[in-house]
């Protein structure tokens, strides 16, 4: 297995396909066929560690999480954790799928649909915010509406993550260097992001963004994944859509924002949500204490966080 470096071939190839690790939750969907290999990050008596799936089982590697594993080049996916036990699914707990990514950037208005419902004009250019790691959840962990907002939304999101260092890339550079993708929900707090102009102050709440539970290596997906997307509320589909709506795609958002900043392995990217936020419907409907909030992108899994109240005083 090798990693291949600056010509535009994928972060990783060559490698042979293990028992159970290929073709792993295959999906069917229109224009969408999902296989490949998956990695996890969960937590265990001795941390969290990064995970290869094999069949029902989380293999447990040496890397901490999956950006380190990244980062580790093709040593990082094989080298497995010494003295660890394979986990199974059923009973993993999974941490953030990065713990701690150098970066979490987030596009704004990249679904057609999504633009329509804000009433804003479609962007030249992608819309590009910033998230910290502290905003990161697990993708079964409890979500906890903050006691100091009445208006917390929902954004289903595909995110990616990045496989190899990449500065000033060109488009199809910036294909080769994302590792894989995932499942993200950019749970914003409306109140604080209308405040201002920069919205990021509704972005940044701790422990507020489910990530996860897989990384799917992009080799299968191709370049213009279309996968369908949804997110739903106590069993109610709140959002509905493709990847196809992309305004902006996965590459064309690593490339753009490669030109400002050099993007590393484990950096995170949500790459925009579809329409059908709470925040959109009339009258509006946010997420309260109690809620289920199920996040779920065709063929890389989900996200199910029961929503709690803060602990006050």
């Amino acid at each position: 297995m090798e990693r291949q470096a600056g010509n535009g071939t994928s972060w990783w190839a060559g490698g042979q396909r293990t028992a159970g690790s290929w073709g792993v939750g295959l999906a069917e969907g229109r224009g969408a066929r999902v296989g490949g290999m998956r990695y996890a990050t969960i937590r265990t008596e001795y941390g969290t560690t990064a995970a290869r799936v094999d069949g029902d089982l989380l293999v447990p590697l040496a890397a901490g999480d999956v950006g380190e594993m990244l980062a580790g080049g093709a040593d990082g996916l094989e080298l497995t954790r010494e003295g660890a036990q394979p986990v199974p699914v059923a009973e993993a707990d999974f941490a953030p799928l990065v713990t701690r990514p150098g970066k979490v950037i987030c596009v704004g208005l990249n679904y057609r649909a999504h633009i329509l419902e804000t009433g804003r004009e479609a962007p030249e250019y992608p819309t590009l915010f910033a998230k910290f790691a502290d905003t990161l959840l697990g993708p079964r962990d409890d979500l906890v509406i903050p006691s100091i907002s009445d208006r917390v939304d929902w954004e289903v999101e595909l995110g990616l993550v990045i496989g190899r260092p990449v500065y000033r890339a060109t488009t199809e550079e910036a294909e080769a260097a994302i590792a894989g993708y995932t499942v993200i929900n950019d749970v914003s707090m409306r109140d604080w992001q209308r405040r201002t102009t920069q919205f990021l102050q509704g972005k940044m709440f701790e422990r507020s963004t489910p990530v996860g539970p897989y990384l799917l290596t992009a080799g299968e997906l191709g370049p213009a994944p279309d996968l369908e997307v949804r997110c739903e509320v106590d069993g109610v589909v709140m959002q509905q859509s493709r990847t196809s709506d992309l305004l902006f795609g996965p590459a064309e958002i690593v490339a753009y924002a490669s030109q400002a900043i050099t993007l590393r392995p484990g950096d995170l990217i949500a790459t925009g949500t579809p329409g059908g936020v709470g925040n959109a419907r009339k009258p509006p409907v946010y997420l309260q204490p109690g809620n289920t909030l199920r996040t779920w992108i065709e063929g890389l899994g989900e996200c199910v966080n029961l929503c709690v109240a803060e602990e006050t005083g």
